[in-house]
């Protein structure tokens, strides 16, 4: 039984994830049907909107990175099934990004740039598609499911080995190291209309990918050694224009 319901756990989490991150991916764009947007609050505050969304993106950032670190794993949630902990993980992320929705707030009017047609207009709205195309191919190739802990819980209720961890080059991956953060990154800046609110949050969100990778590598060099450090030298960490330079 308490398996089943560890399951479920993980599943609510896979799920959460899922709205989340579907809702982020509509919220970041001018989508005429989207009633409230990253330029367009759900609830307004009488509070200076530069400081409100500096703690919302630091919020995000901490909770991302600490839950995420070892001894916070390992240590605080050492006690519980990994399944468990990879949910926690998910409830956790999607609960900081409902109230970046509820909570972020507009710096200003101005624009950086703005497109209502034309070529610029399609460029970016292809850009755009095409980066949130790619960081959702992407996570299936490294295993979607576990990525967002949902095979953590089925191995758990069906009583399954964790697997070895494989390092596997596929796709985008061989381009780059971290298609999934470089298709966010082209998903959050390319847009026809970058207003200063917009810029704000993809800026901010932005450093906290780059932040986050240097930890990343660190661990994944620790798991993958020599392998991964040659791999390293071989293919640039976000966007490819080195391997197509060489080519």
């Amino acid at each position: 039984m308490k398996n089943y319901l560890i399951f479920g756990y993980a599943l609510i989490g896979y799920l959460a994830s899922l709205v989340t991150l579907t809702y982020l991916i509509l919220w970041v764009y001018p989508w005429d049907f989207m009633k409230y947007s990253v330029d367009t609050p759900v609830i307004p505050l009488d509070l200076n909107p530069f400081a409100v969304d500096i703690a919302l993106l630091l919020f995000f950032g901490l909770q991302h990175s600490l839950m995420a670190r070892t001894f916070f794993k390992d240590g605080l949630l050492n006690a519980l099934p990994e399944a468990v902990k990879a949910a926690t993980y998910a409830l956790a992320s999607s609960l900081c990004l409902v109230l970046i929705f509820l909570f972020w707030q507009p710096v200003g009017s101005g624009v950086v740039w703005e497109f209502h047609d034309g070529v610029m207009f399609w460029l970016l709205t292809f850009l755009y598609i095409a980066g949130w195309v790619i960081a959702f191919i992407a996570t299936f190739i490294i295993d979607h499911f576990e990525l967002f802990g949902l095979h953590q819980g089925y191995r758990l209720l069906k009583n399954l080995p964790d697997p070895e961890p494989v390092f596997q080059v596929k796709l985008f991956y061989r381009y780059v190291r971290h298609p999934i953060q470089a298709g966010t990154m082209v998903g959050l800046f390319a847009t026809p209309v970058m207003s200063y609110t917009h810029l704000l949050f993809s800026a901010g969100m932005g450093l906290y990918i780059l932040i986050g990778l240097k930890f990343e590598e660190k661990s994944l060099l620790r798991l993958f050694g020599e392998r991964y450090r040659a791999y390293m030298r071989t293919t640039p960490m976000l966007f490819p224009f080195r391997v197509f330079l060489r080519r």
